[in-house]
This record gives C-alpha cells, sequence and structure tokens, in this order.
C-alpha cells in the first residue's frame, strides 16, 4: 500500500506530479469547505504534510496516528506549533539557504525604494503632477556610503550585509544574538547593541526569525531611538515590529520611511499603511521567483521523501525533538 501524502497548500506542478507517482495524494482545498476540518481528517492516516502558509497544531493534528514528517515549503516555520510535533515525535523539515540571495534582493529593493520615494513619485508623475523641477517635497535619501544596520546576521542578513559593503560602499553594523566575528570580518561589520545600531543607522534592516525573544522587538521606544532621516525595512516577520507603533512613527515622521514585506496580519487589508506615502508595501513576496520557488519545493520534496524512506532530511528544525 502507498503511503499516504496530504498537500496543505499549492506547491509546483512537477512535484505534485513526482508525488502522485509515488505516494498516495490528497490535496486540501479551500472550496471543499472548511480547511482544518480537511486536515483533521485527511491526517488521520497521513504518513506525511507537505505545503505552506497553514497553521498546523494540537486543534488540526491531534488525529494524527502515522505522521512522520510535516515538510514545510519555507524557511520559516512560526506557522508550526513546534513543541507538539516534538511531542508526538513528528519530524518538522523547512527549505532554508535556497532563498536567501533573491530574500535579500528584495530587502535592498524596499530599502531603495522607500530611500528615493520611489512608489509614491511613480504615483505622482503618473498623475501629471511633475510640471516643474522636483522640489524638497519630492526628495529622497542618499544610499551610497551610508550605515546600514542589520538585525540578525545569518545567511539572509550576510548577503544583505554583502551587498551595502561591496555594492554600496556602506558602513554595516549588525546586532544578533551572539557575535558572528568571521562572517562580519568579510563586510568589516561592527557588532552592537540594538539600542546603539538604532541611534546610528541610517537604515536598519530586520532579517531574524519569529520567536519569543524577537516578537515585538522593535516598538515606540526603539523607534523613538533611530534618526529623522533613516529608513526601516522589515523582510523577516511582521510580529518583530509593533505595526501600530510603526504607523504613529510614520505619520509623525518620526523616521523618513518604512519597506515592509510582511505584516502582523496577512493578506494586509485596510490598513493604516496604506494612506502613507513614506511607506512601501509589498505582499510578503520574499521569495516569489519561479526559479527560487522552484527550488523550494524541489527541496521540501527531498525532505518528504527522505523521511518517507526512512532517512533522516538534510533540514529538520526538531531531528532531536526537544
Amino acid at each position: 500500500m502507498k503511503q499516504k501524502v496530504v498537500v496543505f497548500s499549492q506547491i509546483d506542478h512537477e512535484i505534485l506530479t513526482k508525488l502522485q507517482q509515488c505516494y498516495h495524494v490528497v490535496q486540501i482545498n479551500p472550496k471543499l469547505g472548511d480547511v482544518n476540518q480537511q486536515i483533521l481528517e485527511q491526517g488521520k492516516d497521513a504518513d506525511g504534510f507537505i505545503g505552506a502558509g497553514r497553521l498546523l497544531n494540537e486543534d488540526n493534528l491531534k488525529f494524527v496516528e502515522q505522521l512522520k514528517i510535516v515538510s514545510s515549503v519555507s524557511v520559516g516555520y512560526d506557522n508550526y506549533d513546534l513543541s507538539y510535533l516534538n511531542q508526538r515525535k513528528i519530524w518538522l523539515a523547512h527549505t532554508p539557504h535556497v532563498l536567501t540571495e533573491t530574500t535579500a534582493d528584495l530587502a535592498f529593493t524596499l530599502l531603495m525604494s522607500a530611500a528615493k520615494k520611489v512608489p509614491s513619485l511613480v504615483q505622482w508623475t503618473k498623475q501629471g503632477q511633475w510640471l516643474r523641477t522636483v522640489g524638497p517635497d519630492q526628495f529622497g535619501q542618499d544610499i551610497y556610503g551610508k550605515t546600514l544596520g542589520i538585525i540578525g546576521l545569518g545567511h539572509i542578513g550576510a548577503a544583505i550585509a554583502r551587498r551595502g559593503f561591496h555594492g554600496f560602499n556602506m558602513n554595516v553594523l549588525y546586532h544578533n544574538r551572539s557575535e558572528k566575528m568571521e562572517t562580519a570580518t568579510q563586510f568589516n561589520a561592527e557588532y552592537c547593541e540594538l539600542t546603539d545600531l538604532l541611534q546610528r543607522s541610517d537604515f536598519v534592516v530586520v532579517a531574524v526569525d519569529l520567536n519569543h525573544s524577537s516578537k515585538a522587538l522593535i516598538g515606540e521606544a526603539e523607534l523613538e531611538l533611530m534618526q529623522a532621516h533613516a529608513v526601516l525595512v522589515n523582510i523577516s516577520r511582521g510580529s518583530v515590529i509593533e505595526e501600530q507603533a510603526l504607523i504613529s512613527a510614520l505619520k509623525n515622521k518620526t523616521i523618513f520611511a518604512a519597506g515592509l514585506d510582511v505584516y502582523e496580519k496577512e493578506p494586509l487589508q485596510d490598513s493604516a499603511l496604506f494612506q502613507l506615502e513614506n511607506a512601501v508595501t509589498l505582499p510578503h513576496v520574499g521569495s516569489a521567483t519561479a526559479q527560487t520557488r522552484k527550488r523550494m519545493a524541489e527541496l521540501a520534496y527531498q525532505n518528504l521523501v527522505d523521511a518517507l524512506e526512512g532517512r533522516m532530511p538534510r533540514y529538520l528544525v526538531n531531528k532531536d525533538f526537544n
């Protein structure tokens, strides 16, 4: 009898076809009713789960009996109740590294767009308001040679630092749970406490995982420390920044601008951020290129297959079930 795989979100068509050739595949379909109820029912005799973007926890996994792995097509894993998966001895795999460079590209896209007022000036131009030489209301911020503060010097943070240091001759500061001297040396990056980084940086990029220590890491007090010309970029998780505090800081011009790809609640709807010219808002597209999504799906597929065939997947979050 073929092992059963539950596909709980849309995945690459070629990967789906490969799964269907080897396993009994069931796809969760929102058009068929409550998604959590479908997961609850289909999970009872499932051997593996693959997908992204769904909350998986005790509520919808409590009836699983033989589930070996949840293979997430993502690098972040805050959608999954890790404690519960550990309790049930279910592996959780993810897809790190493959989206490092494209997410770093996006971070700089947001940084430059916010600094140069790109979205608002595009609209301003298209609306026929360019009637004479631009004035101070249209001025942006210089980027070359400025100070870049990176919160979280992991793979993505290091890729952002590399772009800033080599591409824009920027002075790099970083804050991390621990110093990363070997990585930092490549960019002449200086380790500093968060308050110091916020006070000294012209551009602050948040690139941390979401966990208990990083939730609401940037709030009103932290935003007050930043310079009035500073730009804040978030490509990590929305809950790392207190959104209402950020909205107030942008309204009051406490900081110059923000470039955002993630939010406290997604999809973002009817947000005050939409009314702010100094907020650049993208719809969580950090890894959204065809090439990157393909590589992520392939890696998630391999993680899944390894577990189902009795091998330890390469990219596990919880291999020791701590």
